[in-house]
């Protein structure tokens, strides 16, 4: 099974439960991969402690003109969707940091004259922690461009009975890359307007992409009952509510895994995991 895990917005707990996810379930003695899809500023780490045993880069494909066989007609950058190519009457100039890689230059050129070749944009590490198998993207400082590296990440996703993608917060378009072929999303809200507002915008994008979900209620007792008011008018399902628990705080600051410091919250967690299984079963 492939879990996303996902939120409308950063600061939900997102992370705190796909580390947790993973590593209870390894416990319990199944083959786990945890994939940090947050390549812009990956943590999972902080938590899972991986010894990395493999280090590469990362790459994204970019066109290159071959002066001598371009006409400069234009057809490239009319086909641009990104604007990265300009087609002035004597040269064809292209915007590396706005390619996204798509190759549709390469085929609108009438004569050929574009290729595409391999643009460094961060590194992939690999590794395990414990049981569980690791893999993260860093993406390169200053770099725009973040879904390549995501899918760098999915790509190298080792064969596992239950494989969780830690989605960067938001639903932009490095979200839908994350998500995309998904078995399951999690949605991991707040009690709170802006948890509301922005769970809103992610139950959207799931339903776009017409991927089931399910929503976790982190710090659970701290809010109102709108989260759960509007769930239950949409019909979807809450898996897990979490308490609002200081030691859950204090032991995320020192970068620990809660479900080993809390019983309340392994258990919470543990529901999650049975709620899953149910999930996949035919």
């Amino acid at each position: 099974m492939k879990v996303a895990v996902a939120s409308g917005k950063g600061g939900t707990g997102k992370t705190t439960i796909a580390t947790n996810l993973a590593h209870l379930a390894a416990g319990e003695g199944r083959s786990v991969a945890y994939l940090d899809c947050g390549v812009e500023e990956p943590n999972g780490h902080i938590f899972l402690k991986p010894e990395v045993d493999r280090q590469q880069p990362i790459f994204k494909l970019v066109p290159e003109i071959d002066d001598q066989a371009c006409t400069h007609c234009g057809q490239c950058a009319t086909s641009c969707r990104f604007g990265a190519i300009a087609s002035l009457p004597e040269r064809t100039i292209v915007f590396d940091d706005l390619c996204h890689g798509c190759g549709g230059c390469t085929l609108a050129c009438p004569v050929g004259a574009i290729r595409e070749v391999q643009r460094p944009i961060g590194e992939l590490r690999s590794g395990h922690s414990g049981d569980v198998l690791f893999c993260e993207g860093r993406l390169d400082v200053g770099e725009a461009m973040s879904p390549p590296a995501v899918s760098a990440v999915k790509r190298a996703a080792p064969a596992a009975e239950l494989s969780v993608f830690d989605a960067p917060p938001g639903t932009s378009c490095p979200v839908v890359e994350t998500l995309r072929g998904s078995d399951v999303v999690l949605l991991v809200t707040e009690p709170t307007p802006f948890g509301l507002h922005d769970l809103r915008l992610a139950v959207e994008m799931v339903r776009a992409m017409r991927l089931p979900c399910a929503v976790v209620v982190n710090r659970a007792d701290a809010g109102n009952g709108e989260v759960r008011a509007y769930c239950a008018r949409e019909g979807l399902p809450i898996w897990c509510e979490i308490p609002d628990d200081r030691t859950v705080a204090e032991t995320y600051s020192r970068g620990q895994l809660v479900c080993d410091v809390a019983p309340v919250f392994r258990d919470r967690i543990a529901e999650l995991l049975h709620c899953l299984d149910l999930e996949g079963r035919p």
